[in-house]
Order: C-alpha cells, then sequence, then structure tokens
C-alpha cells in the first residue's frame, strides 16, 4: 500500500508527485532543478529573485530567471517587502515565463531580514496580507490566473510563532498553496524541525500545505508525513550532491521498501551530464568555480574525498576539472560497483546522507532587495 498522499495541484498544473526541490540559493540553478526532476523530484522552485526591478538586467538575476527547456511548472520565487513592487515583480516574471508565483516570507539571513523582508515580514501581519493581496491581484485572477504560493517560518521566534494565524490569513488573500519550514527565523537551522506546528498550519487551512525541514532519507520523509499530515515534502540541503534522494523517497513511500545504492557508473554519468549542463549555462569561468560545491557535495565522505577536493580547488579549467572528477570516480568503481561511504580521510563517520552545509540559507539570499 502506498504510503505517499495524492501529490497536490497547484491552481491548473497538475505533478508527478509530492516530493518538492527547496529554492536554495547558488544551488537550485536551472541545470540542478532540471536534474532533480529527471530524478524524481515533482516540481522545483526557482532561486529566490528579488523585487527591485533595478536588479532584474543583472546577470546573476538573468540566469536565475532561465528556464530554457526546464520541465513545467515553472515556479518563480520573489522576494521583498513593498507590496507595489512585489506585484511588479510578479508581472514580470509572469512575462517572462514563469507558471507559478512563489513569495519568500521564510528567508532568515540578515541582509534580507534587515530589509523587513523574509522571515522578517512574520512580525507584520498586516503587510503579509497587503503583499500577498497585491502579488494575487497582479497575477492571480482573471482567465489567465497564475497561482500564488508561499513559503514561511512557523514564527519569527519561539515566543511569536504565529505560523497559523499567518496560514490563514494568506488563504483568505488568495494563496494557492503553502509551505512551513519547521524552525523559527531564531532558530536559523539549529534543533529540530517543530512538525507539530506544520501540523496545526494543515488542521487549520484548506490549501494543499508543504513540510520543509530535516527530511533527509526515505525513513524521514514518511515519519514527516505522519507527523504533519501535509499534502507534499519540500527537499532542500539534503538534495545536495545526493540529487537521487527524490527517487529514493517516492520510491520508498510507494513500496515500503528501500533502493539499494546507487551503482558508481550511475553516479559517474549523472555527474557528467550535470557538470556540462553547468558549464554551458555559466561558460568557461564561472563554472568551474561555481561547480566545485556540487562536486564536493557528490564527493563527500566517499574514499579519498578529501584529498581530491583539495585538488579539486587547484583546477581552473573545466576540462582539468572534469577530467578530475572522472579519474575519482574511476577510482571509486575499482573499490566498489556501487558507492561506499566511509568514516575517516576527514569526512563525517556514520550516516552518509546527512544534509551538507550551506553556504547561507536554504532558500535565499539575493543581492539585494530594495535600492
Amino acid at each position: 500500500m502506498s504510503l505517499s498522499p495524492p501529490p497536490p495541484r497547484i491552481g491548473p498544473h497538475s505533478l508527478r508527485n509530492g516530493l518538492f526541490v527547496a529554492p536554495m540559493a547558488g544551488v537550485t540553478d536551472r541545470p540542478f532543478r532540471q536534474l532533480c526532476k529527471t530524478l524524481g523530484a515533482g516540481y522545483a522552485v526557482s532561486e529566490m529573485v528579488a523585487s527591485n526591478a533595478q536588479l532584474w538586467r543583472s546577470d546573476k538575476t538573468l540566469r536565475r530567471a532561465n528556464h530554457d527547456g526546464e520541465v513545467a511548472p515553472i515556479a518563480v520565487q520573489i522576494a521583498g517587502a513593498d507590496p507595489a513592487m512585489m506585484a511588479e515583480a510578479a508581472r514580470h516574471n509572469v512575462a517572462n515565463g514563469a507558471q507559478i508565483i512563489d513569495i519568500n516570507m521564510g528567508c532568515p539571513a540578515k541582509k534580507v531580514c534587515n530589509v523587513a523582508a523574509g522571515s522578517a515580514l512574520l512580525q507584520n501581519e498586516p503587510l503579509v496580507v497587503r503583499i500577498v493581496e497585491a502579488v494575487v491581484a497582479a497575477v492571480g485572477t482573471g482567465p489567465d490566473a497564475v497561482p500564488v504560493t508561499l513559503k514561511i517560518r512557523t514564527g519569527w521566534d519561539r515566543a511569536n510563532r504565529n505560523a497559523v494565524r499567518v496560514a490563514r490569513l494568506a488563504e483568505s488573500a488568495g494563496i494557492a498553496m503553502l509551505t512551513v519550514h519547521g524552525r523559527t527565523r531564531a532558530d536559523l537551522y539549529k534543533g529540530e524541525a517543530e512538525y507539530e506546528t506544520i501540523a496545526a498550519v494543515k488542521q487549520s487551512v484548506g490549501i494543499p500545505v508543504v513540510a520543509n525541514g530535516d527530511i533527509d532519507s526515505p525513513e524521514k520523509a514518511r515519519v514527516v508525513l505522519a507527523a504533519t499530515g501535509a499534502d507534499a515534502l519540500m527537499i532542500g540541503r539534503a538534495a545536495q550532491g545526493r540529487p537521487w534522494l527524490f527517487r529514493e523517497i517516492d520510491h520508498f513511500l510507494r513500496t515500503g521498501e528501500r533502493l539499494p545504492a546507487p551503482e558508481v557508473a550511475e553516479i559517474q554519468a549523472i555527474m557528467n551530464h550535470h557538470l556540462a549542463d553547468h558549464y554551458a549555462f555559466y561558460g568557461e569561468f564561472t563554472g568551474v568555480r561555481t561547480a566545485r560545491k556540487h562536486i564536493g557535495w557528490y564527493t563527500r565522505a566517499l574514499a579519498g574525498s578529501q584529498a581530491f577536493r583539495h585538488r579539486l580547488n587547484t583546477l581552473d579549467s573545466t576540462r582539468e576539472q572534469l577530467a578530475a572528477v572522472n579519474q575519482f570516480f574511476d577510482e571509486q568503481r575499482a573499490l566498489s560497483d556501487r558507492l561506499i561511504y566511509a568514516a575517516g580521510d576527514g569526512d563525517e563517520a556514520g550516516e552518509p546522507h546527512a544534509p551538507a552545509p550551506v553556504a547561507d540559507d536554504e532558500n535565499c539570499s539575493t543581492d539585494r532587495l530594495a535600492a
């Protein structure tokens, strides 16, 4: 018997399953989103895009808004604190191909909260309503209505958890789906996600609710679904270097059985495809540098990975980088047909699938949000 709930619809859009890729700045670019969708994710949201129109023509924003060839539906996350600017950002992104607009009210990064955006908005519920109403009015009504979704945390801090109130307000203002990260802004990523608050949110609204936070294995996915009653799961850091996690979770929820560890040859092929797409997307100079973090995540806790990563940081061409990656995985294949995560060599012992660290927040940040 399947343990997976039916995938939610987002407006007119049907999804293959309820496993979503979280927006992560510097990570969930188009090549990575597309890879995750190929490997089992049912939906992915873009990196956060600023509502400040002065930034829309920057190279970084143009790359974040690039969805060429991506499997639909195309979802773009916008951030800001001014209702009019957020409405205009929604219109701009819809005009450039967005089929779903997601509003960021979950980012805990200082440079975002310092301009009263991201999770700082949870301190101002009337402004939350004005922003949602403005964005919904801009793109979410009429014959060509585009669904508007929202991502929040459980509150500003533990003394001010207001996710249930915000959820009800957002639903009344026209939100089509709500994602809740199970921590307050003050928590950042410390401690355990509070699934009981997500469960309370789910019980308080009629729209689909997505649970986010600490979902790093098929078994944990089952636990979170049972604890929250959520309609879907959003996975972020645990998918870094392990985009096949989505198919592992999907298979487990459908069958109750775990897939075997991936074959080294398959992961090597996945990496070659990912890197080729990444290099084409960013170009030689930026591509080789931005690929380093992905390669580090892919190789984390594999035999010899610490020495390999040190060497990787000395390589400045895509040709050298790709050759080094293939040499490393050829060496892994000589050890075993399947991936073996080992303690030692400076890597983490025990659990090979612990979430990899990120430089900033799971769903932010951007250069700046307002002029």
